[in-house]
């Protein structure tokens, strides 16, 4: 039997769940002309995305981000999207672009040699943070690791087989087993699949390689909602939600699980982070309206009609 195609166009709200981002940074990157207004996004879409979101999550501040995107437009003024057409990483707090072999400074043009290949892998895995005891992967193994998952997003973007780019996420996670990006997007591929068992094996060892990985929990609890065990699924979003408070999809799933198990406080809080966090996505009139019954369910019969009457 054909393999089938990989999906090519993500739904905005399926693109913020995928890479655990709040729907008001991404209008306030869209704001900044970061990135254009989309409804639905491509897998480079998703790359560009992802290295905003590593930049970020680096502790790159977003005044940086922005003069590295001006100065980059105003010294190679062929490019129109730098975010797209070059390769930027985090060094530090410090932006850096590769250029050939070696890295450049943005702002400064100064060119910094010896280009890292793990930098690579932190742009597109996100950062991993190793367990204690855990045996460091030689460079050269995560350079190909990190090569292996770039081979498997252009997979993607060229609508491949599935069994081809399953391969090549296969062959960067053996190449370096920390690669919680790799691991994750294997999870996926066969959660679209309804292949549960695989996925969630894929899923679990992403939350191992890097137990600080949102995206890896909510993933793994939307899983375990999907097969109906909800105690772990809401074990998961809790866990999401410890490591990113701000993670709007995480509040909004939690709330449906409490609502749905009768514990209502618990529900309204969740929808009103989420609502708060995302107060005119896709999803945020299912919220209100979820939150509105439930303060209706909790009001007392006749409460209003006891208060004493005013002057």
């Amino acid at each position: 039997m054909a393999a089938t195609p990989a999906r090519q166009v993500y739904a905005r709200s399926e693109v913020r769940r995928m890479l655990g981002i709040a729907e008001k940074r991404l209008r306030s990157w869209e704001r900044q002309g970061w990135i254009p207004p989309l409804d639905r996004y491509t897998i480079a879409d998703l790359v560009v995305l992802r290295t905003l979101a590593t930049l970020r999550k680096s502790g790159v501040s977003a005044s940086r981000i922005g003069q590295a995107l001006t100065a980059l437009r105003e010294r190679l003024g062929e490019l129109s999207d730098p975010l797209r057409e070059l390769r930027i990483v985090s060094s530090g707090k410090k932006i850096v672009v590769q250029v050939g072999d070696s890295r450049m400074e943005p702002v400064s043009g100064q060119l910094l040699l010896d280009f890292d290949s793990r930098e690579i892998h932190r742009l597109v895995s996100f950062p991993v943070k190793r367990q204690s005891g855990s045996h460091p992967v030689p460079g050269a193994r995560r350079a190909e690791s990190a090569a292996w998952f770039e081979k498997a997003v252009d997979l993607e973007r060229a609508g491949a087989p599935v069994a081809e780019i399953i391969r090549a996420y296969e062959r960067s996670a053996e190449a370096d087993p920390g690669s919680a990006g790799a691991l994750v997007n294997l999870g996926t591929i066969y959660f679209h699949m309804r292949s549960w068992d695989t996925a969630e094996k894929y899923y679990r060892q992403a939350v191992e390689a890097d137990p600080s990985y949102p995206l890896a929990h909510f993933n793994l609890a939307n899983l375990f909602d999907e097969k109906g065990d909800r105690g772990q699924a809401l074990v998961h979003y809790l866990w999401a939600l410890r490591l990113d408070p701000e993670f709007a999809d995480a509040h909004y799933n939690a709330a449906l699980l409490y609502q749905n198990a009768g514990q209502v406080m618990r529900a309204m809080r969740h929808w009103k982070i989420y609502l708060k966090l995302d107060p005119s996505g896709s999803w945020a009139a299912s919220a209100r309206r979820e939150l509105e019954a439930l303060r209706r369910a909790t009001l007392i019969p006749g409460a209003r009609r006891n208060q004493p009457p005013t002057a």
